[in-house]
């Protein structure tokens, strides 16, 4: 698996990701060549090497005659009627649409109503779409991120004068580690925190992989303190299997209701959480308690917290970071005598792959034919053993 881990140690904004991408080797022609699937005119585009204090990175400038404002629909419109792979118009549209929820919920207007202004232009289509192609030509398989400075002070806009970050970028990193700085200028972009709510998986320290390349975007402003400068940093997760960086989350409940418990996991679930525990203990004064454990991406920290505190007895947390690894795994649908069904396939350290059944579909399957849960399992077990 190939990691871009997205250094924001100076913000991070649509010109900066495409400078970055531009920096690893992401050929200028590959980039103008995608760009035209679009059919967008009135834009050139200029690359160019630039300095931002003692680094040289990559600065994507576009050039645009007077554009129109455009609404969502109308850049759903203009990405579905593209030449683009499926694949990368849906990311894109992902990233318009997370863009166009989060104005809606600034403006106070429908979406369908939403037209954008700043981030409309080509110049922001040319950005997002952009950044896609060029993370899909670098064969990027997952995109982390560090935690994110947001500037102080305000910003021009078409709205006028807003307060930075701006109110769209706010809504844009809820869930994202974001942190102070000193610099009295917008570091985070709407566009750059739609690209990271879109496409990042995980934030936190530099992921455990072997580098292959680094490259840096370089941003709008002429600013060198910090440098305006975004590093990209592209590297392989070596082995048969996977590892990540998770938090772990655990409380000892012994005076609630057990029935609770079951509703509780179920919102924890909803929430996007990992794994759910629930280990029966012996606490003080001999009462039975239950120990709760949560494993989570460090992004939902917060919501979890919440969750549980609002959910359950309890009048503390620990959390810590715990590394995961785990085995490369894939959806797969398989055809049976009783129609389709979804399986996981497993791939497994020496190359051989596993399939197993998964629950719910099995589940189904013996409702409708009115057969033993275990019977149907073991049946789909040994037709998914046959395609290993």
């Amino acid at each position: 698996m190939r990691i871009a881990y997205f250094d924001c140690f100076s913000g991070i904004s649509g010109d900066m990701v495409l400078g970055a991408l531009l920096d690893l080797g992401l050929p200028f022609e590959i980039l103008e060549r995608e760009l035209r699937k679009i059919r967008l005119t009135g834009y050139s585009l200029r690359g160019a090497k630039e300095p931002r204090g003692p680094i040289v990175g990559t600065r994507l400038v576009v050039e645009a005659e007077a554009q129109p404002h455009r609404s969502f629909h109308q850049i759903r419109d203009l990405i579905r009627g593209s030449e683009l792979g499926k694949g990368v118009q849906e990311k894109v549209l992902d990233v318009f649409e997370i863009l166009a929820r989060a104005e809606s919920r600034v403006h106070g207007v429908p979406v369908s109503e939403v037209h954008f202004h700043e981030v409309g232009a080509v110049d922001s289509i040319v950005d997002i779409a952009g950044a896609v192609i060029g993370l899909d030509w670098l064969q990027v398989d997952q995109v982390q991120s560090s935690p994110v400075p947001v500037g102080r002070g305000f910003v021009k806009t078409h709205h006028g004068v807003l307060p930075l970050p701006a109110p769209a970028t706010g809504y844009l990193l809820q869930g994202v580690p974001i942190c102070g700085s000193t610099a009295a200028r917008e570091l985070v972009t709407p566009t750059g925190a739609a690209l990271l709510a879109s496409l990042a998986k995980a934030y936190g320290p530099v992921p455990e992989m072997t580098l292959e390349a680094t490259g840096y975007g370089v941003g709008r402003d002429p600013a060198v303190d910090p440098p305006n400068l975004l590093r990209i940093m592209v590297g392989a997760v070596g082995g048969r299997w996977e590892a990540r960086r998770l938090i772990l989350l655990e409380t000892n409940v012994d005076d609630m209701n057990p029935e609770f418990y079951g509703h509780l996991m179920d919102l924890l679930f909803a929430l996007g959480v990992c794994d759910v525990s629930m280990i029966p203990v012996q606490m003080k004064k001999q009462r039975p308690g239950v120990i709760l454990q949560v494993l989570a991406e460090p992004a939902l920290e917060s919501r979890v917290v919440e969750l549980v505190f609002q959910e359950t007895t309890t009048l503390g947390m620990r959390i810590q970071e715990v590394k995961r690894v785990e085995l490369k795994r894939a959806l797969e649908v398989i055809e049976t005598p009783y129609g389709a069904c979804d399986v996981k396939r497993v791939f497994l350290p020496d190359g051989r792959s596993r399939v197993i059944p998964e629950y719910e579909a099995c589940r189904r399957l013996a409702v409708e034919l009115g057969r033993p849960l275990r019977e149907v399992y073991e049946e789909l077990l040994l037709l998914g053993k046959q395609t290993e």
